[in-house]
């Protein structure tokens, strides 16, 4: 008898329409799973089968926009979800009000939208009641949300990277390691295969506060290094000296399929499903192994193969989801962030119809803004290895960069700075939108970061849609915040702080000074922060308004709580609406 496995998690739910959604969920068995609402909607889909395991993403149709849905999932006529014996509140499924037209025309203001991010979550459980790195931010909103229905809850959930780590793997998932393999063989207490690879899964999404939540709130993903292995696609020279090793292949390999089936499929459109012909040929076969391997290994041997990169559309909200890792170009002399075809569809999907939104999103695992003297010596150590000032200093920036994990935007800086400038072109002409925001995570601690383009001054925009001298007329930020469950050394922290500081960025300068890199083409200053702890960031977006709350979880006698320490409007229109900014 077919149960069910893992999920089911809510993944896409349409904005345009407001009547559909998909559902994903892994199954003990081959089955067919439906998902079935209480105000009649429902969808159904056989299971596919990869490396011995059972997947079905369900697409919910008949929705009413505008209504929150409880559902339930059955296999054949058994319900499996909710299971008998639940103590948290029925699934749900909520949709957002379609504007018509008509409406438009009579001033009706649409929804606006509550986002949620955050990023590098290990999900190990505390051992003993004893949770070394604090309470999780993610278990935490969720008991919650769970206890307080009148709680304001996101209409959707972005994890910016670092869903699962397959090289820094808990006790609990070692042992089973053990159970199946001689740890002492490369690659030891690391994943080494697609079987291993569930476990961080079960490990990361069997929580059953997480498994609520994700469940019931909408989620977007996209990788970072951690669900592959720390540094991934650092260089030229890492990636030579990975591939030499016999365990790699199989590593890369099974980390692009897990990923795709875990993560990747939930975040494409019933549309683009339809249209995926990876999808058509897994699901075609009795067992999607082969193919789904295949496609794996020939986009790990060339990234133009895949996308991974999106685009969202959350009523006047474009959010645009970019991969950072895999679509990376390492050969030294051509070094960048994206390649040519990656660059093009990102320009594209933010460029496009600037008319149709009102906040620009751009998801980027890694920062753009750093504090100023990291940022430097990135750059400075990107000029080192391509040979600014000889092979001697060359090779020492390769051990370098290895060794301090200087591969952020800041280190392809040709890729920094055609980033920059795109990020200037959204936010300028007379249809740019209120704010250009860029969502990361990954250096384990959560900033607001400003830039200010030359001679921008501080006036604000003119009425020809440009700002003073070449700024665009948006608020353009980095808003940064990691980790949801995570620590950071104190002598890291302390090196952040000092990052910031008037003696930081004297350093820097002198690192640019003898990298010869020049001057980056904005400057910035930090506009709050940093922040340390596990935290979440959420952006409440309305009409052109738009403001900012930062959340920590916080242990305490009557249990793990969420702590508000930051709420912020970022747009003049929002101080009626939202409140005056406090900052803790």
């Amino acid at each position: 008898m077919a149960g069910l496995r893992l999920g089911p998690l809510l993944r896409h739910v349409d904005w345009e329409t407001g009547s559909t959604a998909t559902v994903w969920v892994e199954a003990s068995r081959p089955c067919t799973v439906q998902v079935r609402c209480t105000d009649g909607a429902s969808g159904s889909s056989p299971t596919f089968a990869v490396a011995g395991h059972h997947y079905a993403l369900v697409v919910v149709t008949g929705l009413t926009p505008g209504t929150t849905t409880a559902y339930e999932v059955l296999i054949g006529s058994r319900r499996v979800w909710p299971p008998d014996d639940a103590r948290l509140p029925p699934s749900t499924i909520t949709t957002p009000s379609v504007t018509t037209p008509a409406a438009e025309g009579a001033g009706t203001e649409p929804d606006g939208v509550r986002i949620s991010f955050g990023s590098c979550r290990w999900a190990a459980a505390p051992g003993g009641g004893h949770d070394p790195v604090g309470p999780d931010a993610l278990v935490t909103l969720a008991a919650r949300l769970a206890a307080d229905p009148a709680a304001e809850r996101p209409d959707v959930l972005l994890l910016l990277g670092d869903q699962v780590y397959a090289d820094e793997t808990s006790g609990a998932t070692r042992r089973r390691l053990a159970a199946r393999r001689d740890l002492a063989e490369p690659p030891g207490a690391e994943i080494a295969d697609y079987e291993e690879y569930t476990y961080l899964y079960d490990e990361s999404w069997r929580d059953p506060e997480v498994r609520w939540l994700l469940s019931t709130v909408p989620s977007c993903m996209i990788f970072d290094d951690h669900d592959v292995i720390d540094d991934w696609n650092t260089s030229e020279a890492w990636q030579r000296e990975m591939r030499a090793t016999p365990w790699w292949h199989e590593r890369i390999v099974s980390g692009l399929m897990s990923y795709w089936v875990h993560q990747h499929l939930g975040n494409l459109s019933p549309a683009e499903l339809a249209a995926d012909p990876v999808y058509a040929a897994v699901r075609a076969s009795p067992d999607g192994t082969e193919a789904l391997r295949r496609f794996a290994a020939e986009t790990e041997a060339d990234p133009t193969r895949a996308r991974w990169s999106y685009r969202r559309v959350f009523g006047r909200v474009r959010l645009v989801m970019v991969d950072t890792r895999a679509a990376r170009v390492l050969a030294e002399e051509q070094r960048a962030m994206l390649d040519a075809q990656e660059a093009g569809w990102l320009r594209e999907a933010v460029l496009d119809d600037p008319t149709s939104y009102d906040h620009l999103l751009i998801g980027s695992s890694l920062p753009w803004l750093l504090p100023p003297l990291v940022h430097e010596a990135e750059r400075w150590n990107a000029a080192l290895c391509a040979g600014v000032r000889g092979q001697r200093w060359a090779r020492f920036g390769e051990k370098l960069r290895r060794a301090s994990d200087l591969e952020h935007w800041a280190a392809f800086p040709e890729s920094f700075d055609r980033f920059t400038e795109l990020l200037r072109e959204a936010g300028s002409g007379p249809d740019a939108p209120a704010t250009v925001c860029v969502l990361s995570g990954d250096v384990h601690h959560a900033y607001i970061a400003e830039p200010r383009w030359p001679d921008a001054g501080h006036g604000p925009g003119s009425p020809s849609g440009r700002g003073p001298g070449n700024a665009p007329v948006s608020r353009v930020l980095q808003l940064t915040c990691s980790p949801v469950h995570n620590s950071i050394p104190r002598s890291i922290r302390t090196g952040f702080r000092f990052g910031w500081s008037g003696a930081g960025r004297w350093i820097g300068r002198a690192l640019s000074r003898h990298g010869r890199t020049g001057a980056p083409p904005v400057t910035w200053s930090r506009a709050g922060g940093p922040w340390f702890g596990n935290q979440l960031m959420t952006l409440t977006l309305l009409g052109r308004k738009s403001a900012l709350t930062l959340v920590q979880a916080t242990a305490s006698k009557q249990g793990a709580q969420l702590e508000t320490v930051l709420e912020r409007s970022l747009t003049p229109e929002t101080e009626a609406t939202f409140g005056h900014s406090t900052e803790c």
